[in-house]
């Protein structure tokens, strides 16, 4: 399958954006480098997570054993063109099964763990899978036959646990006999591949509805992980800890395909624990990581705690999905010197990133995005040459170009996606091909080298006319200490039409904060009146997408039901 068409391949390719690499190419190369190089290793959890014992595999054992499964599905009927469902933790059966897939020709459609036999359904009426990939359990979620009875015929091959598997089970380490080799070599000799072809069905985050399908190609990943190698500033022989589910733009862009181009160790993590992650950032002597806000705060917070963990090769640390504090990014800057790379993705293809180089003020990094891709920046590098962006009137779609006018962001260029698969995308580019985010932001600076997201088009508040951006709220309570983490959102109001209320989550054992406190804090913050909240809702923890963003419209749920 090709979504690109001839003329932006075309066009791509002349800019050198694009090229013949596909996945699996990536991973040979790495292997005849550095054969003895930890390539990847499993959560130190692996046998509570699906049992059997964790794998360490150096490049040559990874090739081995991606060569070894691909022949597996190759004998199981899998060829070019087909869709493999996958629904695995972090492990290396996961990272094995995408280079397997890319081998064969295959498209991998990887699901969350935490996705049950509706979404399956839901995947599988979308994509039509050949066959599906999983293990029989997550912890105590018992994958595999849910997927039986959620996918019918769909055949469902699970990976083995045991030293020696029954049956059909597919197995991840032992010899690849050169009987499977010469399988998958002859199979490649046969067929023409080319690195515009969709490698990965991937999901939106359903934040809006239900998700949908995003099919990238191997140029558009490869495009992406050059952006996130850069901002991440990797180097060979480097250690990357991923604690994001490898199914979407964080683990996908920015820890699967840079790893193997740029020769690092992966190290996995699942799902997330703090105590867990920071001892392996420790023990695996990691030097990039991506953190989730709320962490990264109590860390800032917590001196003592850092200070109990030996993170001397650390050289930064991303985060994103979330807004980040300033005040946390300064003192990561200054009393730890760690800096904080601050990610702005999707899995459409967005792809911004605040890093120490172009937004050295820490309120600057935390809050605002530098205009890449636009000629007038005083930016260069792999990621300012590879996208396009601009603000447009929701309304009118007229260019915005004045600082602290709100807009929509649109979004060009080699990391972009060509539609969601099986929909109509008549609303989802501009006539002239400019992918709408429907992310609202404002350009900012003096110069007006940044844009600060406001929010979601649709997010806004509109309280009783007074337009409020739930986002900037967010940030606002991530400082207050009466609370481990907060989120606002909009509830039904028969005068105003809507009003806000406060979500919020307390500290281990701490009482929960009241709103006449949290309201007091945010005027002391320089929030305006209208801006405060008129509820509070305490919550044991806030609704999060796989890959930690708030579900905005779960809380609005929640709000309305008590």
């Amino acid at each position: 399958m090709i979504t690109s068409s001839p003329e932006r391949i075309a066009e791509l390719t002349r800019a050198g954006h694009w090229g013949t690499v596909l996945l699996h190419d990536l991973l040979r190369d790495a292997a005849s480098e550095n054969p003895d190089q930890l390539a990847v290793a499993d959560p130190p959890n692996r046998e509570e997570l699906t049992g059997g014992a964790g794998h360490r595999l150096r490049y040559a054992e990874l090739e081995a054993a991606v060569t070894r499964l691909a022949a597996d599905l190759l004998s199981r009927g899998i060829g070019p063109g087909d869709t493999l469902l996958v629904q695995l933790p972090n492990v290396a059966e996961l990272v094995a099964s995408y280079f397997a897939a890319s081998l064969v020709g295959a498209i991998i459609s990887p699901l969350p763990v935490q996705y049950g036999a509706h979404e399956l359904r839901k995947a599988a009426e979308t994509v039509s899978p050949a066959a599906m990939l999983t293990v029989e359990r997550m912890k105590t979620q018992p994958l595999a036959r849910v997927a039986r009875e959620a996918l019918g015929t769909v055949p469902v091959f699970t990976f083995s646990t045991d030293s020696e598997p029954d049956g059909d089970a597919l197995r991840l380490q032992g010899q690849c006999d050169e009987a499977r080799r010469e399988a998958v070599q002859a199979h490649l000799a046969a067929r023409s591949a080319d690195a515009n072809e969709v490698l990965t069905i991937c999901w939106t985050s359903g934040t809006t509805g239900t998700p949908k399908g995003v099919p990238r190609s191997h140029n558009m990943w490869l495009a992406t992980a050059r952006t996130s190698s850069e901002a991440g500033g990797y180097r060979a022989g480097d250690r990357l800890l991923n604690p994001f589910p490898i199914v979407n733009m964080a683990a996908l862009g920015g820890f699967l395909f840079p790893f193997t181009m740029k020769h690092c160790s992966l190290v996995l993590h699942h799902p997330f624990d703090p105590a867990v992650f920071l001892r392996q950032i420790q023990d695996e002597r990691i030097t990039f990581t991506i953190v989730p806000p709320a962490v990264l705060n109590q860390l800032a917070r917590d001196e003592a705690l850092w200070q109990r963990f030996d993170f001397s090769a650390l050289r930064r640390v991303g985060s994103g999905s979330a807004p980040l504090s300033p005040w946390m990014v300064q003192t990561f800057d200054d009393r730890y010197g760690k800096p904080i790379v601050n990610f702005y993705g999707s899995n459409e293809g967005i792809s911004l990133f605040s890093t120490p180089e172009s937004s050295p003020v820490p309120e600057v990094r935390a809050t605002m995005f530098p205009r890449l891709g636009h000629a007038d920046m005083p930016w260069t590098g792999v990621a300012h040459d590879t996208v396009r962006n601009r603000v447009v009137n929701v309304e009118t779609g007229e260019e915005i170009s004045r600082p602290g006018e709100p807009g929509e962001l649109l979004f060009a260029g080699a990391t972009v996606f060509d539609g969601y698969f099986g929909r109509d995308n008549g609303d989802v580019f501009t006539a002239d091909g400019w992918f709408r985010t429907g992310d609202l932001v404002e350009i900012c600076g003096d110069p007006p080298h940044y844009y600060r997201i406001v929010g979601r088009c649709k997010d806004i508040i509109n309280r009783g006319g007074m337009k409020i951006s739930p986002t900037e709220i967010d940030i606002l309570l991530e400082g207050f200490a009466g609370i481990a983490e907060g989120a606002v959102c909009a509830y039904p109001d028969p005068d105003l039409g809507e009003r806000m209320c406060a979500c919020v989550v307390p500290p281990p054992g701490a009482e929960p904060p009241e709103l006449e406190a949290i309201n007091a804090y945010l005027l002391e913050k320089g929030l305006a009146k209208f801006k405060l909240p008129e509820r509070l809702l305490v919550l044991d923890a806030l609704p999060r997408n796989p890959v930690g963003k708030v579900q905005r419209h779960e809380l609005e749920k929640k709000v309305q039901s008590t």
